[in-house]
């Protein structure tokens, strides 16, 4: 029997159409679209239905109320169908991706995140192929994570970064090899084919959360840090230096120290696009780790806010989150 995929159109580039005004998210357009390209419905292809969001936007405005609303449709429409694509905009793929990697628990089935640079109705669009793929994929060699599929390869979801604004290449896991590469063969590198299970999906909620994410600079001045940490924010993700330094400005310190006494989670990540972040490397980095700040190892900045997001959404104590933060929970941090 032909796969049935479930495919959920929030928004972005993939589905616009031009106007004077430039690509505009326009409501059956991308059904329409779809259903003039014979290739989608070969009898090699799934069967799939699609589901257009009734407020289609710009993945620019995406915000964690809409990562709900993704994961509660995945949920509602669970037991009815073999995998689910989402199609989104590309600006901030990467966070819906690692938001829904921790969202979706037990997840047995495929859930692929795409869209395209060029409008699925656009010559030269790139829509084409990454939808025409990530469907084949998701009904041939299921992989029962988040993945974010562009220009021939899936990659995991939790470990994405866009880093090519307008290139077909747009979207990188630097740390961690892809799940899947769709050449002239379709292999599996990372990935694991999904087995049978029993398991239920559960949905873990998300509500917004006041974060702060400041990039360290030559010459920061600490009240940058102590003006961020006096809003009312629950978590802090600094970006710091190569393995994960920072000024030794006892000011600058001072701040972290306060963060620690007000039971504010600070996380460390690293500014390089590659390797991880090791405190004890350096004294630069041994300061920060003796005022409590942690290793965000190497998980990406998207991640590390989505996960903080899922964390500080439980009810839980300052020690679980900071256990939990350093905690590979999703193959989102090399251990």
């Amino acid at each position: 029997m032909r796969k049935h995929i479930y495919i959920a159109y929030t928004g972005g580039t993939i589905g616009m159409k031009p106007s004077s005004q430039g690509y505009v998210p326009a409501a059956g357009f991308l059904t329409e679209t779809l259903a003039k390209m014979p290739e989608f419905n070969r009898s090699e292809m799934p069967l799939f239905t699609i589901h257009e969001y009734d407020n289609l936007i710009d993945s620019s405005d995406m915000s964690p109320s809409d990562w709900q609303r993704i994961a509660d449709d995945i949920a509602d429409n669970y037991n009815d169908y073999d995998g689910f694509i989402i199609l989104h905009g590309t600006d901030t793929m990467a966070y819906t991706s690692s938001a829904l990697s921790f969202m979706l628990e037990d997840l047995a089935k495929p859930v692929i995140v795409t869209g395209s640079q060029i409008p699925l109705a656009e010559l030269r669009s790139d829509g084409q192929v990454n939808l025409l793929n990530a469907l084949f994929i998701a009904a041939n060699f299921p992989i029962a994570e988040v993945g974010l599929f562009f220009n021939n390869r899936l990659l995991r979801g939790n470990r994405s970064r866009k880093v090519d604004a307008d290139g077909f290449n747009a979207f990188d896991s630097p740390n961690f090899p892809p799940l899947l590469e769709a050449g002239i063969n379709i292999r599996l590198k990372a990935g694991e084919l999904a087995k049978a299970s029993d398991k239920k999906l559960t949905v873990s909620n998300v509500s917004a959360q006041p974060i702060g994410m400041v990039s360290l600079y030559p010459g920061i001045a600490p009240e940058v840090i102590k003006n961020t940490l006096q809003q009312p924010v629950n978590a802090l993700i600094l970006l710091s230096y190569g393995v994960g330094n920072a000024p030794q400005n006892p000011k600058l310190i001072e701040q972290l120290q306060y963060a620690k006494s007000r039971e504010i989670p600070v996380v460390n990540c690293t500014q390089c696009m590659r390797g991880r972040v090791n405190m004890g490397g350096y004294a630069t980095g041994h300061g920060l780790q003796e005022v409590g700040v942690l290793s965000g190892s190497d998980m990406t900045p998207e991640a590390a806010l989505a996960k903080l997001h899922y964390l500080l959404s439980k009810n839980l104590s300052f020690e679980q989150i900071n256990l939990l933060l350093t905690a590979n929970l999703r193959g989102e941090l090399s251990e």
